[in-house]
């Protein structure tokens, strides 16, 4: 930075940055302030595996697995704990199994070469029968693939 000493009565061309700065860090802490800190998201559950393994050969008669299974060239299929359903009875069903259950807990499995949009079918007629919480499964990943 240039300096200029002396009695030159003429205008200075220079611009003064500290009020600049001032304002700068001033609009930084307001805007670091305005944005939320935390992220917006969607809630994950996880079916955790039994730690005991005699509970995981007996049958769970409280979980709800609904499953969308792809066909080639036709409109996917739909079973809730292996059963086949019609798409246009799963609302029915599954508001009939859920009428009389404290815990609301149903999990969507879907397969890997569907389109997502008919598992987010099944989430949103899961939504309409009133279910709490719905879970995504996926396929289990071997170790060394």
């Amino acid at each position: 930075m240039a300096m200029t000493m002396g009695g030159g009565g003429g205008a200075m061309g220079d611009i003064n940055v500290t009020p600049m700065i001032d304002i700068l860090l001033v609009l930084l802490i307001i805007f670091m302030v305005i944005v939320p800190v935390t992220p917006k998201g969607l809630d994950a559950l996880v079916p955790q595996p039994p730690k005991d393994q005699k509970q995981q050969q007996q049958p769970n008669d409280r979980t709800i697995v609904v499953q969308v299974i792809y066909r080639p060239g036709a409109a996917p299929l739909y079973k809730i704990n292996e059963i086949e359903v019609a798409k246009t009875d799963l609302l029915a069903k599954l508001t009939d199994i859920y009428s009389n259950r404290a815990e609301r807990v149903m999990f969507v499995k879907g397969d890997d070469d569907l389109d997502f949009r008919y598992v987010a079918d099944v989430i949103d007629i899961g939504r309409a029968a009133n279910v709490d919480h719905i879970g995504l499964m996926t396929p289990k990943i071997l170790a060394g693939q």
